[in-house]
């Protein structure tokens, strides 16, 4: 009997993976790729604990434009019960981006606004 560890224990079984995920709910697919965006969106706009060295507005913009055209797609498919929370986390996002811009743009071409229509405070 071999001592030598067995690669095959650390290698994804790429068939079992596939069972996993096709086992996972579309709703809970949607609203974990929402969070992931969220999550990086706020590090971007500098609200994480790295605040202003991790700051970067470009950035931001393009991940809160994604996740305002996940919400507005996936809303109607996941109910309101799970796409109002991310609705909230999205309109708080854009306006801390709005905040954190030096040269706020202008109502309804802030990020993701063209999905959501203008963010007022």
């Amino acid at each position: 009997m071999s001592t030598e560890p067995s690669h095959q224990d650390e290698t994804p079984d790429f068939d079992d993976l596939t069972r996993d995920i096709a086992e996972v709910p579309a709703v809970e697919v949607i609203t974990t790729v929402a969070v992931h965006l969220m999550s990086a969106a706020a590090v971007k706009c500098g609200l994480a604990e790295g605040g202003e060295k991790d700051k970067d507005l470009d950035e931001a913009r393009k991940l809160i434009t994604a996740l305002a055209g996940l919400v507005t797609a996936g809303a109607p498919e996941i109910s309101n019960f799970h796409a109002a929370p991310l609705r909230d986390g999205l309109r708080s996002l854009q306006l801390a981006f709005r905040e954190a811009s030096i040269v706020p743009d202008a109502p309804g071409t802030g990020p993701g606004e063209k999905f959501t229509g203008p963010v007022y405070s």
